[in-house]
């Protein structure tokens, strides 16, 4: 694992090192997913926060469910009781 030390500049911002940034996925002006994890801030970029979430949701769903085929019935069946 490659590790820089940066500076904090004005501001609070925190400059992330173009090899990081090339290895991340991140381009200047793109959003990122920052979180503190037992006292360490971690960054990713936003394309890895929504896979790390999908996986997650995936993990609690049976398989073989379809959420979105159930939400489809459940909405169906809403709006035949209307």
């Amino acid at each position: 694992m490659e590790s820089r030390s940066t500076k904090i500049v004005d501001g609070g911002k925190l400059i992330i090192p173009a090899s990081f940034r090339r290895e991340m996925g991140i381009q200047i002006g793109d959003t990122v997913v920052m979180e503190m994890v037992d006292g360490e801030l971690r960054v990713r970029s936003r394309d890895a926060a929504i896979i790390e979430i999908q996986r997650l949701v995936r993990s609690l769903v049976p398989d073989g469910v379809s959420l979105s085929d159930e939400l489809i019935a459940d909405r169906r069946a809403e709006a035949a009781k209307e």
